[in-house]
């Protein structure tokens, strides 16, 4: 059913830029509202046991939209730390198993390192140039001649 047009004293009603006339001298204004049938109740008059009751009721609403309010706040910070512990403890695994890793080879290092650290001792101990000529045996070629320098005494 299409919406029927307003009248000309609804439009002057709705329209914010006219202004209201005044009554002419004598003439009667019409009356600002229409008297209500006796079968529903005025919805301002309300006794006092009703307004206490919704007060109460409204004062229960607002209760309970700020707990419900409160509740999401809490439930929302325990998400966010939840994430945070789960995103922090990957984070922690993963350095973990990234220090391991350092670790072993760290430990192969320091093994290499030993070894030639005891390699080096051994060259300048006595006789410390009869064992690398030895060690240096199998570099030399079996067909090719040995020649080994002296310094000549003076």
């Amino acid at each position: 059913m299409p919406p029927l047009a307003p009248t000309s004293s609804q439009a002057r009603q709705k329209s914010p830029l006219r202004r209201e006339r005044k009554p002419r001298s004598g003439a009667q204004s019409k009356p600002a509202s229409l008297p209500k049938p006796a079968s529903q109740p005025d919805p301002q008059i309300i006794s006092g046991g009703e307004a206490a009751a919704r007060q109460a009721l409204s004062t229960e609403r607002q209760e309970l939209l700020c707990s419900v309010i409160g509740l999401a706040l809490k439930v929302g910070l325990v998400v966010v730390a939840g994430v945070s512990l789960v995103r922090l403890a990957s984070a922690y695994q993963e350095r973990m198993e990234r220090q391991g890793e350092l670790s072993a080879v760290l430990d192969l290092e320091r093994a290499k390192l030993s070894k030639a650290r005891e390699r080096f001792d051994h060259l300048f101990m006595v006789e410390g140039e009869q064992r690398l000529i030895r060690e240096q045996n199998q570099w030399i070629a079996p067909n090719r001649l040995r020649v080994v320098w002296q310094q000549a005494n003076p």
